[in-house]
């Protein structure tokens, strides 16, 4: 009868303990993959979530290596990826936080709130909770269901420090779209601080601070977006309309036609001029850019200024 060789049942034991040993380095990969990913450096997170994949090939590591492949635009791999992760379990959070990303981004905005749920409905608050909330949230904003996207993207990103700026931007205008300008511009203050480069920011704070009725204030965040582009028109515009509260005529007069010189449409800019115009006794020049800013529909206060100094009066009279 044949025996095994005495010398290969240590070998064959030492084998099968490091087995364990190994797949026990595959959650601090994960760790150290995930630190590297929040510093954007999803290249050498890449390196770290493959190692764990090799170690232990478990959901965790695929749904790992998925985060990854998504943050480097290889959509197809990080999708294979999570199908695996979910094929191993269905209910893992962060394989079906990341698996409801790729519906948002094919618009599937039913499927990324099905796969949300299925995450949030575990309640696991680790980092696929949040990322399942930001999934529903800018899902929800995109099917017109505005309070639900507002608790969502307010849970996932200003109560927790997320710091996600197209997420941050989504839950700004919908805050604007709901009349709530001190709301919008508390997410716009967080905007400024983490991407203080981007002029829409800064332009975008102007405008609820001109909301809010803040126009000294206003005026510096408008200058600082000016600093930016100078030439930008719907900066100039707010700027215009800031300046013409503040009662700075001339100032105001500037930076209106500054604006309606790139962007001769801009019915928000056609008002403020139409104002300043007013307030000179030059009310055919005022008629004549409140019909225009009518037509082009948008701007507040023109249905007003209309039928109060231009009723009865045609274009151009």
């Amino acid at each position: 009868m044949p025996t095994t060789h005495p010398l290969l049942l240590p070998a064959l034991f030492s084998l099968c303990l490091a087995f364990p040993a190994r797949a026990q380095h595959a959650p601090a990969l994960i760790a150290q993959g995930d630190s590297l990913l929040a510093l954007k450096d999803a290249v050498q997170a890449m390196e770290k979530y493959n190692a764990a994949v090799v170690l232990a090939p478990s959901a965790d590591a695929f749904a790992a290596r998925a985060r990854a492949s998504f943050a480097l635009g290889k959509y197809d791999k990080s999708l294979q990826d999570v199908q695996t992760a979910l094929g191993m379990d269905s209910l893992h959070v962060p394989a079906n936080s990341q698996r409801a990303l790729h519906a948002l981004r094919m618009n599937d905005h039913h499927g990324a709130i099905r796969y949300a749920n299925r995450a949030l409905g575990s309640g696991d608050q680790g980092m696929g909770h949040k990322q399942a909330l930001v999934a529903r949230g800018e899902a929800r904003a995109a099917l017109g269901l505005n309070s639900q996207a507002i608790e969502d993207l307010t849970a996932a990103l200003v109560n927790s420090g997320r710091e996600d700026a197209e997420a941050l931007k989504t839950l700004a205008r919908l805050h604007d779209a709901g009349n709530n300008p001190a709301a919008s511009l508390a997410v716009l203050e967080l905007l400024c601080q983490l991407e203080p480069a981007d002029l829409g920011n800064w332009s975008n704070k102007g405008f609820e601070l001109n909301r809010l009725e803040r126009y000294e204030e206003a005026l510096q965040a408008l200058d600082t977006a000016l600093k930016l582009d100078k030439d930008e028109p719907v900066v100039l515009s707010n700027k215009a309309y800031a300046l013409l509260k503040l009662g700075r005529d001339q100032e105001a007069f500037a930076a209106v036609n500054h604006c309606l010189k790139a962007d001769k449409l801009n019915p928000y800019a056609l008002r403020t001029r139409a104002q300043l115009y007013l307030r000179k006794g030059e009310r055919d020049k005022a008629c004549n850019d409140l019909a225009l800013a009518k037509a082009m529909g948008g701007a507040p206060e023109v249905d007003e200024l209309v039928k109060q100094y231009c009723a009865g009066r045609s274009s151009g009279q």
